[in-house]
């Protein structure tokens, strides 16, 4: 599974940002994708996830903030990013786990997101 992550950039505090995730396999082999985050000199935490029949899971410090969603025709996940803070400045990766009884994950390139004061 390839994965080729889209948006990014800076913005102003209180503003939006979508990024996008294109995997190069149907969702038939993927079980859930997500995005996850580095800021710099902390450790890489997840942000939010979809599985493949749809459920999400959110980090607490998004919810009600961040979306993510899905384009089933397009193998592409968005994280729609509302009212974003300072503190969301970080590397964001897209990534996919495959299989289930030996789940494997793929990582797509990171994509940076800042957001100033």
């Amino acid at each position: 599974v390839q994965l080729q992550a889209y948006g990014g950039g800076l913005v102003q505090a209180g503003g939006s940002l979508r990024v996008s995730c294109a995997a190069s396999t149907s969702w038939f082999s993927i079980t859930a994708m997500g995005w996850h985050r580095q800021a710099p000199g902390k450790q890489r935490e997840l942000v939010a996830s979809i599985t493949s029949g749809g459920s999400t899971n959110y980090a607490d410090s998004v919810k009600g903030r961040f979306t993510i969603s899905r384009d089933n025709a397009k193998n592409t996940v968005y994280l729609q990013m509302n009212s974003l803070k300072p503190e969301d400045t970080a590397v964001y990766y897209c990534a996919a786990k495959e299989g289930i009884l030996a789940p494997v994950m793929h990582w797509g390139q990171g994509t940076q997101v800042t957001v100033s004061s």
